[in-house]
């Protein structure tokens, strides 16, 4: 679905006659219906070339309306895409939707003004939480291939284009995280703004100047050499597959859900509203061209011109390229790509395919949505078919209900897959999941796995669809749904499954790190009732632990002993472990910083909180201290800390 690399984001695919003649081979479908299931119900691993639905020739009004689903459904994908980046189908299934709308609109010209109108062709993912500014040049997106023969016609294309027969091109990877252009005025960053609709973006400066990798001025060899008057920057924020793991292990320590890619993960947190939280998750950003550059005469002649140049000033950038001259070379540098893929530290989904020569580039020119110059190539995802044996439900320490799939093992590209994360109850609903269903699982990114579609062909017709609980699993408690999030959750902030993660989270290494206390000894002690609140900890007595199942003496003393020491821990444990809200280990230290004592902290004021957090966190964490039972929960923490 990205499609961003150079320019922008998702263009629409420039199509091949393969595709013409395959629409015009297939069978019509019934005028009764028009559509077939959606892209994310493929029995199997679709092919990406294969249009989604088959008009026949002359169906006119069939076609009208079809264009106009296809509009409506591919801007609700946009909308939950660009703007809340949060996607709820595959890039292969998103792509499979513009694929079948471009070849339909090519098909039947006459009905597309009649059909009503979708999404901006390339999409748009201003927030409207951000001033905008508009872009000097605009910012393109990419064509897309997706098998070795659309490439090949993509690169004879090419090749008629300039009249002759070679062109160097260079082969890069593809990053999967949020198109951006970033502007520096001699040497000196002034402005990071995304790619909006490509005329004007979002100004996230504040956002991408928490980037430690981002400098402020670029490097300069001498006078001799200064950097552009002013160039405009084009490139990608990512999350790494490192910094991924780490925010996703937190969130599982804490039952809750897991982010989904590391695409969503870095277009979430650039689009945060305060840069003090954008600066706990570790951005990256790397740089692979430009837009707009003064003067004229400091323009690069080449790509690799340009990579060599952008390294010198300092920037990350595109490594790992290839070079290729002719086509059988471009796919040979494509496969290889495919197979380094696995070793790279950042989401990679594809490769782009550039002309080297700036001059040429000029010559082939561009479309309104795509240079003519540049393609991409995507990745098929690495997909497998198994059965949904259960369907699990976590209660996680804010009370969020997660559910998971059990699934039957299954092997896919080299790990074995048992289970799936299912984010939430709209993510059950939305691909109609039942018990024993044949579902299509994908590896994310290589990573994490997630069911992208079900084999209903296979499905008996006695399966019920799966009943969402509406009580709390672990303690009874109806649960509950805001309007404005996606997940359910049990508000009973007593609730045993709650406390478990809250004391798994406070104890854990991150928080006060009590490494003699682990998952199945606080269990022990909140089934028994020894413990129904953090400080609780506190007021164990050996008593209480010699009668616990396999503890001894010796093994009691250890712990108390180890609780004893976490009493005295430094203030930003405490307050890291107590999991406030947008409250992670770098914003603790700060706030440690700020305040002198845990007692000084729980009086904290809007104003006090604003200059270290930021607003967002500041309104969170007052509405959080100001909850009756969050406070009397602090208030006895401060006590027993206190004590003697």
């Amino acid at each position: 679905m990205n499609g961003r690399h150079l320019f922008g984001c998702r263009p629409a695919l420039a199509h091949t006659a393969v595709l013409a003649l395959l629409l015009l081979c297939i069978a019509a479908l019934p005028a009764a219906s028009p559509a077939v299931p959606a892209p994310a119900s493929s029995p199997s691993p679709a092919s990406n070339t294969r249009p989604a639905v088959a008009i026949a020739p002359g169906s006119s009004g069939e076609a009208r309306a079809r264009i106009a689903e296809l509009r409506a459904k591919i801007a609700h994908h946009d909308e939950l895409y660009f703007r809340r980046a949060a996607p709820e189908i595959s890039d292969s299934a998103y792509d499979s939707l513009k694929r079948e709308l471009a070849a339909l609109e090519r098909d039947f010209p006459s009905e597309v003004a009649a059909a009503s109108p979708g999404a901006a062709a390339l999409g748009d993912d201003r927030t409207g939480d951000f001033p905008t500014w508009r872009h000097r040049e605009r910012m393109l997106g990419l064509d897309k291939t997706y098998s070795k023969a659309e490439l090949r016609n993509w690169h004879r294309q090419l090749l008629a284009r300039l009249g002759h027969g070679e062109a160097t091109l260079v082969v890069e990877p593809k990053f999967d995280g949020l198109a951006v252009s970033v502007t520096y005025e001699h040497g000196r960053l002034v402005r990071a703004v995304t790619r909006g609709d490509g005329n004007e973006g979002d100004d996230i400066t504040a956002n991408l100047s928490t980037i430690a990798t981002l400098p402020a001025t670029l490097y300069s060899s001498g006078p001799q050499d200064p950097p552009p008057d002013r160039i405009e920057l084009r490139g990608e924020v990512y999350v790494s597959w490192a910094e991924f793991a780490r925010l996703n292990r937190e969130l599982g320590t804490d039952g809750e859900p897991a982010f989904a890619h590391p695409r969503t993960l870095a277009a979430g947190t650039a689009k945060l509203l305060d840069p003090a939280e954008v600066a706990t998750r570790k951005l990256e950003v790397v740089f692979y061209g430009w837009g707009a550059c003064e003067p004229a005469a400091a323009t690069p002649a080449s790509q690799r011109g340009f990579l060599s140049q952008a390294r010198a000033w300092g920037l990350p950038t595109v490594g790992d390229i290839q070079l290729a001259h002719d086509a059988d070379e471009l796919w040979l540098a494509v496969q290889n790509l495919g197979r380094l893929r696995a070793t790279f530290g950042y989401p990679a989904d594809g490769a782009v395919v550039k002309v080297d020569s700036v001059a040429l580039r000029r010559a082939l020119g561009e479309t309104e949505q795509a240079p003519r110059w540049a393609v991409a190539y995507k990745f098929a995802p690495r997909q497998a078919t198994t059965e949904l044996r259960g369907i699990t439900i976590q209660v996680g320490r804010t009370g969020v209900l997660t559910p998971v799939a059990e699934l039957a093992p299954v092997s896919i590209a080299g790990a074995t897959v048992t289970r799936a994360t299912l984010h939430n109850r709209d993510t059950i609903a939305r691909l109609d999941l039942r018990v024993g269903d044949s579902v299509v699982v994908e590896r994310a990114g290589e990573i994490v796995p997630r069911i992208v579609g079900v084999d209903r062909t296979r499905r008996r017709p006695d399966r019920p669809p799966f009943a969402y609980p509406e009580q709390c699993p672990s303690c009874g408690t109806a649960v509950v749904q805001l309007p404005s999030e996606a997940a359910v959750r049990c508000p009973n902030s007593a609730c045993p499954a709650q406390l478990r993660r809250r004391l798994d989270h406070f104890t854990g290494a991150s928080g006060v790190d009590i490494r003699d206390l682990g998952p199945a000894t606080v269990n022990t002690l909140v089934d028994r009732g020894l413990v129904r609140e953090v400080s609780d900890l506190y007021r164990l007595r050996r008593t209480d632990l010699t009668a616990l199942p396999g503890f001894g003496g010796p093994s009691a003393d250890a712990l108390l002993a180890a609780i004893e020491q976490s009493r005295h821990a430094r203030l930003w444990r405490v307050l890291s472990g107590l999991g406030l809200p947008r409250v992670g280990v770098t914003t603790a230290k700060r706030l440690a910083l700020r305040f002198d004592s845990l007692e000084g902290f729980a009086n904290a004021t809007f104003g006090e909180l604003l200059p270290v957090v930021g607003p967002s966190t500041a309104r969170e964490v007052v509405a959080y201290l100001a909850e009756p039972r969050n406070r009397a929960s602090i208030d006895a923490l401060v006590a027993v800390r206190n004590k003697p």
